[in-house]
């Protein structure tokens, strides 16, 4: 294990990198006039072909119900989503995108997902899969970490 200032300094880095990917969405969501959560829960939609709930959403972003409340909410008075029973569970509605929502999201959603692909197809293929693996231990170590931090 690394310990102190150098592993804090690896620590930053990987921070200030993180944020500036972030920005990155931020950026795209400004300019077609949405917020980076609107940004987000459009791509979910778009990929969500079956539709999914509010609380997916919520899970999937770690957003509160209320942001995807909202977010629905704004999405259903612009009639780029309707609802749909849930057989399983009819307190529940799936939320899939109309066909105007669908028209909306083809200009955001897509090509937001090509520059993604192309910026990782950018790398070698063993570079992709060492930085998804390495990404992925230390996501589940932060998350083992973290859930052992005691509430005040």
């Amino acid at each position: 294990m690394i310990a102190g200032k150098e592993i804090n300094d690896f620590v930053n880095a990987y921070c200030r990198l993180r944020d500036r990917q972030y920005a990155v969405y931020v950026r795209c969501a400004k300019m077609h006039g949405l917020t980076v959560n609107e940004l987000f829960v459009l791509d979910i939609l778009w990929f969500a072909t079956e539709g999914c709930t509010q609380k997916e959403i919520s899970e999937r972003l770690s957003a509160n119900k209320q942001t995807v409340n909202a977010i629905v909410t704004r999405f259903d008075k612009q009639g780029f989503i309707s609802f749909a029973e849930v057989k399983e569970d009819r307190r529940n509605k799936r939320i899939v995108l109309t066909d105007s929502g669908k028209a909306y999201a083809k200009n955001i959603i897509p090509p937001a997902a090509d520059a993604e692909n192309l910026a990782m197809a950018d790398m070698p293929l063993e570079k992709v899969a060492e930085l998804v693996k390495l990404t992925t231990v230390f996501t589940e170590n932060m998350e083992r970490r973290f859930a052992g931090i005691k509430e005040k």
